[in-house]
């Protein structure tokens, strides 16, 4: 996981932002994929408000969202597919890089993919 604002870029690594909304001035070959479907819904998105007291909360909710989100197999076996060939870095626009979607996402995916191993 990174922010999507960082300019290294290991050579090999696919760079997926997973944020529901484009951050500013990106361009868009600053990043391979963009899975705005696993994003979490609008609704919330702003009750977080990025405010870290609420994170354990909106992680809990977010899971509940993945849960009933058609897309989020294919974009777990998409990153099973992707992991098998290179490095895969989650991009994220929040300032907080511990308190944010792309922490939970990442969890999430982990452990539907250590499950299936």
């Amino acid at each position: 996981m990174r922010r999507v604002y960082q300019q290294d870029r290991p050579a090999g690594e696919t760079r997926v932002l997973v944020d529901r909304l484009w951050p500013r001035g990106i361009r868009k070959d600053d990043v391979d994929q963009w899975h705005k479907e696993v994003a979490p819904t609008d609704g919330l998105r702003r009750w977080f408000g990025h405010e870290s007291s609420r994170f354990d909360e909106f992680a809990r909710r977010y899971r509940c969202e993945l849960d009933a989100n058609e897309a989020t197999d294919g974009f777990v076996l998409l990153c099973a597919r992707l992991l098998e060939a290179q490095d895969v870095a989650l991009l994220f626009a929040a300032r907080d890089c511990e308190h944010n979607n792309a922490v939970v996402l990442a969890g999430y995916v982990q452990g539907r993919l250590d499950k299936h191993l």
